[in-house]
Parts: C-alpha cells; structure tokens; sequence
C-alpha cells in the first residue's frame, strides 16, 4: 500500500461519517459531502478513525488508496472548517464585483465577463481586486478558481491578469530590454 493509503484518517468531533459499500458520506455542521469510491478499495470504519484497504495487490490500487484517502481526509477537513482561495485582480482598470451568486468581472474586454458562481461556492470581492472563495468541497473550489484565472491569465510582461494570491508570475524582460 502507499504510505499515504496507509495512514488513518482522524475523525472530529461533530462529523458523522456513513459508510455503505463503495459510498461515503460525511455530514457535520458546514454541510453535506458524499462520494463513490473504487470497488478496489475498502474503507474500514472504527471509532474515530478511518482506515483504508486494497482488496487486490496492484499497482494502481496501491496508488487509488492513497488518492482515496486524501480525498475523504479533504471531505472531513472541508465539513469541520471549508477552505478558502484568493485571487487576485492585477492590471489598470481591472476589477471584480459580486451581487449574490454573479461574478462581474472587468479585465480589458469590450464587456465586462459574467461568472456564475456553482452552488457550494460562495464568493467576496475586497477593494475591487482581491476574490475570496470560500467551500466545503476542495475539488470544486479549486475547480471554479481556475476556470475565474482562465479568463484572463497573467502575462509575463507586466503581470496583467487574474492570478492565485499564492501564485509568482516570472516576467520576462520587453524587447527594448534585449538589446
């Protein structure tokens, strides 16, 4: 098994944890997650722990149960406290705006760009240029901030763009700098 796959998963406090064959679902006081796992894979409840075991000794079993395992670790660690992305708005004249689920956002287009939020994501603009995204579900977190920096991707000249707080966008030097 992988190391990963091998480690327990800790259960909270307050997170009820319903195992029926190859579906999990896990609900506490943020919500409701569920998923279907691999029929490969097993999941062994105890008390407050979680444990994960190959029926088969293959390769790529060994390596579902460790993707398995974080993807019930980042269920678990959704519901007890959700998880967050920054994006960041960068360039003159580039802002964002929110009202309910709608992203408005302004990146140099003749129209402002119109994004839907999925539900389970909830949204928060700061100072017109920093989008706070906030869920329960990680995959679709991470998901819908990316498809938000895909509308327009940082460019490595001036770093114009929408960009992950976290992100470091190296620039490359203009062509009068070449010379």
């Amino acid at each position: 098994m992988s190391r990963i796959g091998k480690q327990p998963i800790t259960v909270p406090t307050g997170i009820k944890v319903e195992i029926d064959g190859t579906y999990i679902k896990i609900s506490g006081k943020n919500g409701t997650l569920e998923r279907d796992i691999r029929p490969e894979i097993e999941l062994i409840e105890d008390d407050d722990t979680i444990q994960i075991k190959c029926l088969d000794k293959s390769k790529r079993t060994n390596a579902f149960s460790g993707l398995t395992r974080t993807l019930i670790n980042n269920m678990i660690l959704g519901i007890d406290k959700g998880f967050q992305k920054k994006l960041i708005v960068e360039g003159v004249g580039y802002k964002a705006s929110i009202a309910g689920h709608t992203l408005t956002i302004n990146v140099g287009y003749s129209n402002p760009v119109i994004f839907d939020l999925p539900k389970g994501v909830s949204g928060a603009v700061d100072k017109n240029t920093v989008i706070s995204l906030d869920s329960v579900d990680k995959e679709l977190l991470g998901l819908t901030a990316a498809r938000i920096r895909s509308i327009r991707k940082p460019e490595p000249y001036k770093g114009k763009g929408i960009r992950y707080e976290d992100e470091h966008i190296v620039r490359k030097a203009g062509k009068a700098a070449a010379k």
